[in-house]
């Protein structure tokens, strides 16, 4: 893992979370692990971020960010946000639907890690952009 002070230029995260989520905190600190600046927006009306921000239904998960001028669903690894800020593709963001297991945020001791897609989503449809088991890329 490359130290905070090396990643010089990454962009501000802004999440908005459940002031009682736990995972949601695990996954800011993976970000802010992965030198990301982060900004919290603590609210019990996260369905209607997502709504503002055109996050599709079958997509949702347990907070939502802004990077950019993407939008960031659910339990994403910081990699796969580096690449999509790096690729610059049209779309509106990127989505971990659900809460995998042993996604960034979501990892569970003693408990063997799921698989899962980082899909791509935008007006052109979805597609999958990375798959992962567990934190590391598969």
């Amino acid at each position: 893992m490359k130290p905070a002070f090396g990643q010089a230029g990454l962009p501000k995260v802004v999440v908005s979370k459940d002031p009682s989520c736990g995972c949601c905190s695990g996954w800011v600190n993976h970000l802010k692990a992965a030198g990301f600046p982060v900004e919290i927006h603590e609210t019990a009306e996260v369905n209607r971020v997502k709504v503002r921000l055109g996050v599709p239904d079958a997509l949702a998960s347990c907070h939502t960010a802004e990077v950019g001028s993407y939008v960031i669903e659910g339990h994403v690894p910081a990699d796969a946000i580096k690449r999509l800020l790096a690729e610059k593709p049209k779309a509106k963001g990127l989505a971990v639907p659900g809460m995998p297991v042993g996604s960034p945020g979501m990892e569970v001791e003693g408990v063997e890690p799921d698989t899962y897609e980082v899909v791509l989503f935008g007006p052109s449809g979805q597609t999958t952009f990375a798959r992962y088991r567990g934190p590391s890329a598969a």
